[in-house]
């Protein structure tokens, strides 16, 4: 692994990923992958019920093939056997496929982060795979002081930012360092999302507009 690693959301919905191994870290990684949207195959002569009893996943009922895994977009190996996921890693290498290595960083082209979520919102936090545990202790520690006010602090800075655009052809601003503020957070809080709005266009340098302008915007 590369110790400056370039972070990235990748986007799986309809693409294919295999996943090599059957047993509940496996299982694991299915769940997060069918939660991106990713069609999902399996390759493990034996899995656990939350495979085995999945509709959505398509499990191949034996051991792993040399080179299957340049048919699939992306890949995770958790086999716990060294023999097998060596093969999985030698196999996306020559494929130039993207391949997560269950509990071997050194075997990794890609990471996974421990991540939670508030609708759009998602907080991440990375060890560059070192140690899974540590970056799940941050994850909940950095969470416990984020909430859904949060994700609707988003929401409507992702609508006033396509104001910004429309009005200046871009959305960049130094500004936004400054009017994504506590007090901000403070009147979504009080669910006052009208002033939260008014104060992120007048510290963008948008226009006012009336409060009917604002509501019609917001729907």
């Amino acid at each position: 692994m590369s110790t400056n690693p370039y972070p990235v959301n990748l986007d799986l919905a309809g693409r294919p990923a295999l996943v090599v191994g059957g047993g509940p870290v496996a299982a694991r990684k299915v769940a997060g992958l069918l939660a991106a949207g990713a069609h999902v195959s399996v390759v493990a002569p034996v899995a656990v019920d939350e495979i085995a009893d999945n509709p959505r996943v398509r499990w191949h009922e034996r051991p792993y093939r040399r080179g299957e895994v340049a048919s699939y977009r992306l890949a995770v190996t958790a086999t716990g056997d060294p023999s097998v996921d060596g093969q999985v890693h030698w196999d996306a290498e020559a494929a130039g496929v993207w391949l997560n290595s269950a509990d071997d960083p050194e075997r990794c082209s890609f990471t996974l982060p421990a991540v939670s979520r508030h609708d759009d919102l998602q907080i991440t936090v990375s060890t560059n795979g070192h140690s899974p545990a540590v970056a799940a202790w941050l994850r909940r520690t950095l969470f416990d002081n984020i909430g859904p006010e949060h994700a609707r602090v988003l929401e409507l800075a992702a609508e006033v930012r396509n104001e910004l655009r429309d009005a200046n052809g871009t959305s960049e601003s130094a500004a936004w360092e400054t009017v994504l503020d506590d007090d901000l957070l403070d009147t979504v809080r009080r669910g006052d999302l009208d002033a939260a709005r008014r104060r992120l266009r007048a510290g963008l340098g948008l226009p006012a507009v009336q409060e009917s302008a604002l509501r019609e915007l917001a729907s």
